[in-house]
């Protein structure tokens, strides 16, 4: 079996040594131990942090993040039908995430002009003002 170490996987995949030990502390990634107490990563945990940069950048939190990799195998680097599945089962939350960002485009398209320089009466940031018992900031683009 060939394994790498942290500095390594840190090199090959662009992720900081901190992150790689915080990701395992999480269960993200797993490392077998050394004599001397070193991380050893296998080949195919490069696979699963490029996975997990990808999940980040759409969106997904480390615990959605988790989950999905909870049902990934072990030791082996995961199949095309394994990442297939992970992509349907996120659609729902991806077209989601879209759909917010869409309304925050048509959104600033009208804000961008409007001029107020106000939080307190800013269209986009509380409209009316009839979201104000909801609290500050853009809350119908929060999920």
């Amino acid at each position: 079996m060939s394994v790498l170490s942290i500095g390594q996987v840190a090199e090959r995949s662009g992720v900081a040594p901190s992150a790689l030990r915080y990701w395992e502390e999480l269960g993200l990634v797993s490392s077998i131990r050394t004599a001397g107490n070193q991380r050893r990563y296998e080949r195919a945990t490069i696979r699963r942090i490029a996975f997990i940069r990808a999940a980040q950048r759409v969106g997904l939190t480390l615990d959605e993040i988790g989950t999905a990799l909870a049902g990934l195998p072990e030791g082996r680097t995961p199949t095309a039908r394994d990442w297939a599945r992970l992509s349907l089962a996120w659609r729902g939350r991806l077209d989601e995430q879209i759909g917010r960002l869409e309304r925050l485009r048509d959104q600033l398209d009208s804000c961008i002009g409007c001029g107020c320089l106000s939080l307190s009466a800013c269209a986009l940031n509380n409209p009316d003002d009839l979201l104000a018992e909801r609290g500050p900031g853009a809350v119908l683009l929060e999920p």
